[in-house]
């Protein structure tokens, strides 16, 4: 395997699992580091801000600051303030999400039938908390004209919870928006987007032909990866099987399937 200037590294089912790294996961990145390499690490989750995302790294092993670490509430706060700055939005989503937005200078109402619905964007995100009275807030902002978003499309997400392996995310979220409203999700901004990967090539400072993706998710961290020009390589320490893995073509298809990312070692 050839070595790359700039990796770009999923975080969950990639580097850790839950609360558990990913076994060789810190060696290969001290390694990868020591060589020279920049590293960059990506996660669909808007569940918090990226400063928790770094410190459970380090406490974890994998020293990281803030800035290392690129998530998709912070895309979604990037995204809106080019398209419409200090607009009123509707999130269906957790507190963390809610705070990047009020930080990025976006009002964020709670219910927003106080203000008779006058909402500019719905924000659909991985929402632990999803019931009958956001949804219900979510139909009546877009019958009124709200435009609609949402943070990442990945169905489920991967956890370490004894069986289970899996717990629903945002796709669970727009599906049911788009089902009730019947107006389909505008812009996701999660991988596979290409906004995600050009805020990580952006942090890296490096061109796409000189930097791998690694990640765990054939229909996002692959097919964005190849979109963009990135080498990619697919790890089975997630969600993806290696009969899984030998099924796939076209842009799901990587450059390299490894058990871990200790494999970019060779």
């Amino acid at each position: 395997m050839r070595e790359y200037a700039g990796y770009v590294f999923d975080l969950d089912g990639t580097v850790y699992v839950d609360e558990r790294l990913v076994p060789g996961a810190g060696e290969a990145i001290a390694a990868l580091r020591r060589r020279g390499a920049r590293i960059v690490f990506l996660s669909n989750k808007p569940l918090q801000p990226r400063e928790v995302y770094a410190e459970k790294l380090s406490r974890l092993g994998v020293p990281a600051r803030p800035e290392d670490v690129l998530n998709s509430s912070a895309v979604m706060a990037h995204y809106l303030s080019r398209r419409a700055p200090g607009a009123t939005l509707y999130v269906v989503g957790e507190p963390p999400l809610v705070a990047e937005l009020r930080r990025a200078g976006f009002t964020v109402l709670d219910d927003p039938s106080t203000v008779r619905w006058r909402v500019d964007y719905v924000v659909a995100a991985f929402d632990r908390t999803f019931d009958y009275a956001k949804l219900n807030h979510a139909l009546q902002a877009i019958r009124r004209g709200a435009r609609f978003v949402a943070t990442n499309p990945d169905r489920t997400c991967p956890v370490d919870e004894g069986e289970v392996r899996e717990i629903p995310d945002c796709a669970g979220m727009i599906g049911a928006i788009e089902g009730v409203t019947g107006t389909a999700v505008e812009e996701v901004v999660g991988k596979p987007s290409p906004l995600m990967v050009e805020a990580a090539l952006g942090r890296l400072g490096l061109p796409a032909s000189e930097c791998l993706l690694a990640g765990d998710r054939p229909e996002t961290d692959i097919v964005m990866g190849r979109r963009a020009g990135l080498a990619t390589a697919l790890v089975l320490s997630g969600v993806t099987t290696r009969e899984g893995a030998a099924l796939l073509t076209g842009e799901q298809r990587p450059d390299y399937i490894l058990e871990t990312i200790a494999g970019l070692l060779g």
